[in-house]
């Protein structure tokens, strides 16, 4: 062993000092213009020689102005801005595992407390003494620290084990932070980077963002506020949704990590660099409404988002990310690794009605927030400039409409292409005098509010045809809009959103994603001073709230209760606490039927909503978890095909896989997912093994109850699980039979059932999907 050290020792050395000097010499060469890429490199096999990782980075790969983060917590290795030749160059270092290029992501853009089963002074608020130290990081657009929102009064002091920090920057100071918000950073190196490599005009635009933790967007400052917002009393967004705001858990503790600048999105490398910050300041809870904004899934091992998040879940940290906003069509879904909670939008039994008055007398119902002053029902012309077939004109983009064919007139946009609200902005330049915005068949009956600038409602796919159907029959259409205020108590509810990314799982198919839905339309939430609620520049108003819609505003619902669990059963994992979640989930609407899609006004399936809708209540005594560990995750990456190389990116230390290889579907995840090859002759059985802990009454006897999807038989063994004080977890397999021909599959592909474990007390519920897929 000794003579091999002395000989490799050496070679190391000849092969380090060559690698050198050919890195500087490529250096100096190329003529390319610089990228930012993400380097994963083997900590184990630093040199003795230099003190640090930083230290072995700066001599041996990129200069130490090149490197913009270095990380060493959720992910070793650097980000550093290079050539792309450079790049390749280096991914043949025997020390780097794997090289990605920086990436930008996009946002996934105050009854709702009560509506996931929340009331004051009984169930999961009183248990959880409303969360009150556990800390929750925000990875966003920063925050407005001065809202009432963000208030410390009658909050104990800041947990002793918190490490973070209060950054000072642009009218941002430590003194901003308080025993609420008890931390706040930004990252913008990697930010700065693309702007540098896309020409002279670098960096962040001073004169509309602040280079601090300080909110410039108002995203942030809302998730937060979701989240863990204190109570405020006498709260509305221009007298919309009046009554008192608050956020899931008010007394959990927040720390925001800025990682998203006005208008640029999100780059990868700060994304990664608020991953390691976060679980070394100390989070219990990150929510990340972040997804990917081209409409493709990586592989894990080439995504940051579920690179980090598996750091901090690896670590106990539970993280909840937003599902995305490309619904309905199906696949559409967005972090889908099983490590990561994905959270899809639902409605909420609070609406803005607006109507659309014709001048034949038909009502047709729509929505709308805006606040200034009403038509009174008088009837004005009606135009749909789209009548000229000319796309943009038909969008109300920019310069498109003529001033003389819409002044004093409503204008009729299509959604699409452009901000709702922007659209607005276009008619009212033009001088349009309101504007109907209609939903395209995509959108279908799915509506959002928005705080129009000029009087405006938006319709759906139907009422839209019906307007413009009415204008093309005769010879002078009129019309007004009825600004009707805020209607509670609205049936059917929850509904899900047209927008929320559906199922399925485009990498991992065997895994249910998204895992469950959360109010996420029309949503009061603090906002930001430095924008007005439409977030548009020519808007001076200022408000202390706004409502907004988005999967966003689903995530930090999910974040709330994970902190109130993580309070009421600190020694839960993160898998155990989306497990409690998932399994009491709701299912049914307020009028006590399935739940409905709100694009297609059908039932809706788990491809739309996972196990169901969140139901905190519930949740709080599940009976039954399905736990996961670190071992678990390894074997489902080495079930899926990924080599031990792949998986070191993601886990950081080695692995060896089984002789054996695991099978991805037997991740005890709280659902099953059966994929049948379409070629199969035949009867055709697959079997999936579970594992629950008993976290209810030690001494329990659960039975199932089977819900089989059309066209299959299901089977559990063994048939009853019993628990005791001295067994704790029983294992079950439940095995599905299906013959390809008998599957009846609904318009996504797919049947649909569910198994549930009872003890006459609790309802364990896991969905079931039965689906065809063609082998490669």
């Amino acid at each position: 062993m000794a003579s091999f050290l002395y000989i490799s020792l050496p070679l190391f050395f000849l092969f380090f000092f060559s690698f050198l000097s050919n890195f500087h010499l490529l250096a100096l060469s190329s003529d390319q213009r610089l990228k930012t890429f993400i380097f994963r490199v083997d900590s184990e096999s630093k040199p003795s020689i230099f003190a640090t990782h930083y230290h072995w980075y700066t001599s041996e790969f990129a200069d130490p102005l090149q490197i913009l983060h270095v990380y060493d917590t959720v992910f070793h290795g650097f980000s550093a801005s290079v050539t792309p030749d450079h790049a390749s160059y280096l991914s043949q270092h025997p020390s780097v595992l794997s090289v990605f290029e920086d990436r930008r992501r996009q946002l996934h853009t105050t009854r709702s407390p009560q509506f996931l089963g929340l009331r004051n002074q009984r169930g999961l608020w009183s248990e959880s003494d409303y969360g009150s130290d556990v800390i929750i990081g925000v990875f966003d657009t920063g925050i407005w620290p001065e809202r009432r929102s963000f208030s410390d009064v009658n909050l104990g002091p800041v947990p002793a084990r918190w490490k973070g920090i209060c950054e000072a920057g642009v009218k941002f100071t430590p003194k901003n932070c308080n025993k609420k918000l008890i931390g706040a950073r930004f990252f913008l190196e990697g930010h700065e980077a693309a702007a540098r490599s896309a020409g002279p005009i670098s960096g962040i635009n001073e004169t509309i963002e602040f280079k601090s933790p300080r909110d410039a967007d108002g995203h942030g400052t809302h998730t937060a506020s979701t989240a863990a917002g204190r109570h405020s009393f006498g709260a509305s967004m221009a007298g919309y949704a009046p009554g008192i705001a608050k956020g899931v858990a008010p007394k959990a503790r927040l720390a925001a990590y800025k990682v998203c600048w006005k208008n640029s999105g999100c780059f990868d490398s700060d994304i990664l660099a608020a991953f390691d910050a976060a679980v070394n300041d100390g989070v219990d809870v990150i929510s990340i409404s972040i997804g990917g904004g081209d409409g493709i899934s990586s592989p894990y091992y080439l995504d940051p988002i579920a690179i980090g998040s598996y750091g901090a879940v690896s670590r106990g940290v539970f993280v909840s990310s937003s599902a995305g906003n490309d619904g309905p069509n199906l696949m559409s879904v967005t972090n889908l690794a099983p490590w990561l909670v994905t959270v899809g939008a639902g409605t909420i039994d609070r609406n803005f009605p607006a109507d659309v008055i014709l001048g034949n007398g038909h009502r047709l119902s729509g929505v709308s927030l805006y606040s200034g002053v009403p038509l009174n029902g008088k009837m004005f012309p009606l135009v749909y400039p789209g009548k000229s077939g000319v796309l943009s004109t038909s969008l109300c983009m920019e310069n498109s409409l003529d001033p003389n064919m819409v002044r004093g007139k409503i204008v009729i946009c299509d959604r699409g292409s452009s901000p709702r609200v922007a659209k607005g902005l276009v008619v009212k330049k033009a001088g349009g005098i309101a504007m109907i915005l209609a939903n395209g068949i995509s959108n279908g009956e799915g509506l959002v509010g928005d705080a129009h600038l000029l009087p405006a409602c938006a319709v759906g796919s139907d009422e839209g045809d019906a307007v413009k159907a009415y204008i093309s029959s005769t010879p002078n259409p009129t019309a007004t809009i009825d600004f009707k205020g805020t209607v509670v108590g609205i049936k059917p509810a929850p509904v899900v959103a047209s927008f929320s990314g559906r199922g399925p799982n485009g990498l991992n198919p065997e895994i249910l994603k998204p895992d469950l839905i959360a109010p996420g339309v029309n949503i009061l939430a603090a906002w930001t001073d430095a924008v007005g609620p439409t977030g548009l520049d020519s808007d001076t108003r200022r408000t202390e709230f706004n409502i907004l819609s988005g999967t966003s505003m689903a995530c930090p619902h999910v974040s709330g209760a994970a902190a109130l669990l993580k309070s009421a059963h600190p020694d839960w994992s993160p898998a155990a606490i989306r497990s409690a979640m998932m399994t009491t989930a709701n299912t049914f609407d307020n009028l006590n039927r399935s739940m409905t899609d709100e694009a297609t006004e059908k039932p809706s399936t788990p491809y739309d909503f996972g196990a169901g809708n969140l139901n905190l209540d519930r949740a709080m005594d599940p009976g039954l978890v399905y736990d996961i560990t670190n071992n678990d995750y390894v074997n489902f990456l080495c079930g899926i095909g990924y080599s031990p190389k792949a998986i070191q990116v993601i886990t950081r230390s080695p692995v060896t896989c089984p002789a054996k290889r695991p099978l991805p579907e037997n991740l005890n995840y709280p659902s099953i997912t059966a994929l049948f090859p379409s070629l199969s002759v035949g009867a055709t059985s697959m079997a999936f093994i579970r594992t629950v802990t008993n976290v209810g009454q030690p001494n329990a006897v659960y039975q199932p109850t089977i819900e089989a999807p059309k066209g299959t038989a299901v089977a559990v063994k063994p048939a009853r699980l019993m628990f005791n004080q001295g067994m704790k977890k029983q294992s079950f397999i439940v095995t599905i039979t299906a013959n390809t021909r008998n599957l009846i599959l609904d318009d996504s592909g797919a049947a649909f059932g569910s198994i549930t474990w009872s003890d006459g007390k609790h309802l364990v519920r896991s969905p079931i999907v039965a689906t065809q897929i063609n082998p490669l």
